[in-house]
């Protein structure tokens, strides 16, 4: 097993790791990568991301000894699934989850999503029970529970404005600043850094998800408060303290709704926790699991042994 300390750093050559694929029974090719032996933990990227999105998380977790997965959600690089139809959302992608899952052999895995791959991570939890073990999901952006309050309703309004002037972009033909826009819309002012050089290329190599979000006849469905209330794997709810009020309005609704979960804030962070700040998610990740899931499981067979 790898030292402890890997926790602190990264991996230059994470990008090279060798990519598989996942044929699903309906069609659908998911790229993936997969290194550690343990119990199963499967990370889920954002709107904008794909499976190198959690290099800052890889080699932490490899070393606390899971058997670690990441991959590319239906539209995302490499992928080139075709779009199918206008119903693309966090449901489908939760299918495609419990595929995947069945593919590589595991009957529950441990899920950490962030932002729409937070919302990926809930979903499956809700209709696929049976496959969570426990999750980490940081910043749903389960946009409904934006008007379970008044002043989020308003910041719903003003969060649509913005992202439908994204959609305009992107009907035109410009790609890159639709992205720009809703990188825009759902970082604040935390996407600068995202929106320039290598961060901007990946997010373009990603249009073909956010097409999909946007051609969507409900690209925020909704997960009753009773059925969020309803979610028995442990689960940590994770905010930055400088994210934007409508995440911010959205997140405090969902934690209204789940009594049941922990919740932790990570000071200096914005919307993406696991970016900007990796060393304490990191930290807070790990702990939860540790308290919650590995003393409980540490006998729990699994399908395939690795």
């Amino acid at each position: 097993m790898p030292s402890t300390h890997a926790e602190s750093r990264t991996r230059p050559e994470f990008d090279n790791l060798p990519t598989q694929t996942a044929n699903l029974p309906n069609g659908v090719e998911l790229c993936y990568v997969e290194e550690g032996r343990g119990l199963p933990l499967v990370f889920i990227h954002g709107l904008l991301g794909d499976w190198r999105s959690w290099q800052p998380q890889w080699d932490a977790f490899v070393a606390r000894g899971y058997r670690c997965i990441s991959y590319s959600r239906r539209y995302s690089f490499p992928n080139v699934n075709e779009i199918a139809s206008p119903n693309h959302s966090a449901l489908v992608d939760a299918d495609d989850l419990a595929g995947l899952l069945d593919k590589l052999g595991i009957r529950a895995a441990i899920l950490i999503g962030t932002s729409y791959g937070a919302f990926t991570a809930l979903a499956l939890a809700v209709h696929h029970p049976q496959r969570v073990m426990a999750m980490v999901a940081t910043e749903a952006p389960m946009m409904k529970y934006a008007n379970f309050s008044k002043e989020g309703a308003a910041l719903r309004v003003e969060f649509e404005r913005r992202t439908e002037a994204a959609a305009q972009a992107f009907r035109q033909g410009s790609d890159a600043q639709a992205v720009r826009m809703m990188t825009d819309a759902i970082n604040g002012h935390e996407s600068s850094s995202a929106n320039t050089g290598h961060a901007l290329q990946r997010r373009i190599a990603n249009v073909n998800a956010m097409r999909a979000l946007m051609l969507s006849t409900d690209p925020f469905p909704l997960l009753s408060p009773q059925q969020l209330g309803g979610i028995a794997a442990p689960t940590l709810l994770v905010t930055g303290g400088q994210t934007q009020p409508i995440h911010e309005a959205v997140f405090r609704n969902v934690c209204a709704a789940m009594p049941q979960a922990r919740v932790s804030r990570v000071q200096g962070a914005g919307h993406g926790v696991h970016r900007d700040k990796p060393q304490e998610f990191n930290a807070i990740a790990l702990e939860f699991l540790q308290q919650e899931i590995r003393p409980a499981t540490r006998a729990i067979p699994t399908e395939e042994k690795r």
